[in-house]
């Protein structure tokens, strides 16, 4: 099935997580070999994953007594597992000519809000890791954007992520377009640049759906588990409206790729709802799913494969049209989710700091 979602409809399954016993037990390799054609991971991840297991305990314990840095450390784990995945992902990269076989690693959460920083660190990861398939994820707060685009400019490829709505969706866009145009005006060679829109899905019904149900006006239960696809399949609208036309065929003259949207957050968070309806709602050309093992086994069993993004379209409209007169502005809800997603991540962050210092002092008892 993953296989003829990119061959027959064009979509591309990406693998929404990363652990070293994926690395090392060959799991990820044999997921590349039955169609897997990329790996995100962000902050939330690797805590699961440090945390999760002893896999990391000897090079920490490694990392500490060579007098290591906590946070330095913890990094070096990160990056070891990236370099690793990169090398499993590097042929898919190299066969479809830089499409594919990328490995995402995000930038501090704590940094979301700082534009400066955001830039130097998403710039020290790439010189750090140098490696053509990396993407490196910046948020898409409104100081990330900025970052978005000063990176572009440079010539470094990027995953924006936590893009929850329409209106932030639009600035990720402008920051792509625009940074290619600089780096061309600075006789550069896009080609080489890559970039996906992280656009998160399932959590938008979660945050409308606990709207919907407060405001209690009447035809809301008709609107329920309805925003988050109407609103991915009116960013699909968007992207094909912003890679068209002069300004884009400049650029792809020139070489550049478009800007692909990436479905995100494609678990079903409600039981309610199918375990498979943020894949087979969002199928369609030049686009990326990144999803969870338990998805994959959902869809692999009992999904739909057919392409679905650009149907109905007029009735997403409609649907989005609805949700303000029922008392939920989705503006303010993807404010709220991002702020949410990045709160999550700096957790995240924060509790594997946490146990890694815990581990560190009990090493230094020993």
């Amino acid at each position: 099935m993953l296989e003829r979602l990119h061959t027959e409809c064009g979509q591309s399954p990406w693998l929404d997580n990363l652990t070293r016993g994926h690395l090392h037990g060959g799991v990820l390799a044999r997921m590349v070999a039955g169609g897997i054609r990329g790996v995100t991971a962000n902050p939330a991840i690797f805590a699961n994953a440090i945390l999760g297991s002893a896999d990391y305990d000897e090079q920490f314990a490694a990392l500490i007594a060579a007098g290591r840095p906590l946070q330095d450390a913890y990094w070096q784990l990160v990056v070891d597992d990236i370099t690793d995945a990169l090398a499993v992902l590097r042929p898919v990269f190299d066969a479809g000519g830089g499409t594919d076989g990328f490995v995402s690693v995000e930038v501090a959460a704590e940094l979301a809000h700082d534009t400066r920083a955001t830039q130097v660190a998403a710039r020290a990861l790439h010189e750090l890791i140098a490696e053509p398939n990396l993407f490196v994820k910046i948020p898409a707060t409104a100081e990330g954007v900025p970052a978005v685009q000063a990176m572009i400019a440079e010539g470094r490829s990027i995953n924006i992520t936590l893009i929850f709505s329409l209106a932030r969706y639009r600035q990720v866009i402008e920051a792509y377009l625009s940074g290619l145009e600089t780096f061309v005006e600075r006789g550069g060679d896009p080609s080489p640049v890559h970039s996906v829109a992280s656009f998160f899905v399932s959590r938008v019904d979660t945050e409308v759906d606990r709207r919907l149900a407060s405001a209690g006006t009447g035809g809301t239960a008709a609107l329920r588990g309805r925003a988050a696809i109407a609103q991915a399949k009116l960013a699909y609208r968007l992207f094909r409206e912003q890679f068209s036309g002069p300004r884009w065929q400049r650029l792809a003259d020139l070489g550049a790729h478009p800007q692909r949207p990436l479905w995100a957050s494609t678990s079903t968070k409600n039981p309610a709802y199918p375990d498979t309806v943020y894949v087979d709602g969002l199928i369609g050309p030049d686009t990326v799913n990144t999803l969870p093992e338990v998805t994959i086994a959902a869809f692999e069993d009992h999904g739909t494969l057919a392409r679905t993004i650009d149907t109905d379209v007029d009735e997403a409209a409609e649907v989005m049209r609805r949700l303000p007169a029922a008392g939920v502005d989705m503006d303010d809800v993807g404010l709220t989710l991002e702020a949410q997603g990045i709160a999550g991540f700096h957790d995240a962050s924060q509790r594997v700091l946490a146990a890694l210092a815990a581990k560190a002092e009990r090493l230094s008892h020993r």
